[in-house]
């Protein structure tokens, strides 16, 4: 793995023994590569700022209430691109779960399949015309329902797996007509 910067507030120091996944331990520290810091003009002045405030506590937060629900869930950083080098965490079991994604204003976390998700505490807020994502925005100050979140990602674990158990099975190999 190449050297990689840890971006604080302060400076960018190294951080090559850090996870790459774009966050530090903690979930809480950009980390940005060799090649995503010379993709910025070769600077990592010229980097995104680092997220260091209720952005990253609120993105902390549910990254805890998910493992909480379902400890089999995996986290994978994808769709990392020059406009954000940390890219979005990815929560999966049996197929994605949902994706969590900060801007300036807010928090998103998408459910992938989340129209055909039972919602009795009305968690979704955004995406609501879609067939088949709905979101929830967190906005600074939003209290998170940690009881209807959980049982949203335990729905969606429910969903991935019994769809998996009654998808149709594999093809079997043709045989050759041959007599």
């Amino acid at each position: 793995m190449g050297t990689a910067l840890r971006l604080t507030e302060n400076a960018a120091v190294d951080a090559s023994r850090e996870d790459s996944s774009g966050y530090d331990a903690e979930g809480k520290t950009i980390i940005m590569n060799k090649a995503m810091r010379d993709s910025k003009k070769g600077t990592a002045a010229n980097a995104p700022a680092p997220l260091t405030d209720w952005r990253v506590e609120t993105l902390a937060r549910l990254r805890e209430l998910i493992r909480q629900a379902d400890p089999g869930a995996v986290e994978e950083v994808k769709w990392r691109k020059p406009s954000n080098p940390a890219g979005a965490p990815v929560w999966s079991h049996a197929g994605i779960l949902c994706t969590g994604e900060t801007y300036k204003d807010k928090v998103k976390v998408t459910f992938a399949k989340g129209a055909s998700l039972p919602d009795p505490a009305g968690l979704f807020n955004s995406s609501l015309d879609g067939a088949t994502r709905r979101a929830v925005d967190f906005y600074e100050g939003d209290k998170i329902q940690a009881t209807a979140f959980k049982a949203l990602i335990r729905a969606a674990v429910a969903l991935n797996t019994s769809a998996r158990a009654t998808a149709r099975p594999a093809r079997a190999p043709k045989e050759s007509k041959s007599d």
